[in-house]
């Protein structure tokens, strides 16, 4: 059975710090151009990806801006996580 889905989420959440830098459509975009992401997630309008130590977010995107996979999530959040 493949868990490269689990891997590679595990991957991400090592690179980055529980900090987030929030960026306008023109600046987040030129960050998926510097970081090369091989995935986006979303969550309504939160397009984020894990960079340089940070979550890179923006709320003024759409998925067909991006031109990587965008993966849609249930949640954004920094809080610790806990059993529901």
């Amino acid at each position: 059975m493949a868990y490269g889905g689990g891997t590679a989420a595990a991957e991400e959440a090592r690179k980055s710090s529980s900090y987030r830098v929030k960026f306008r459509r023109d600046q987040f975009l030129e960050m998926v151009r510097i970081a090369q992401p091989q995935r986006v997630y979303r969550v309504k309008n939160v397009h984020f990806f894990a960079f340089d130590g940070f979550v890179m977010y923006c709320q003024e995107c759409t998925d067909a801006d991006l031109g990587v996979r965008v993966i849609e999530a249930i949640e954004f959040s920094n809080d610790a996580w806990k059993k529901s």
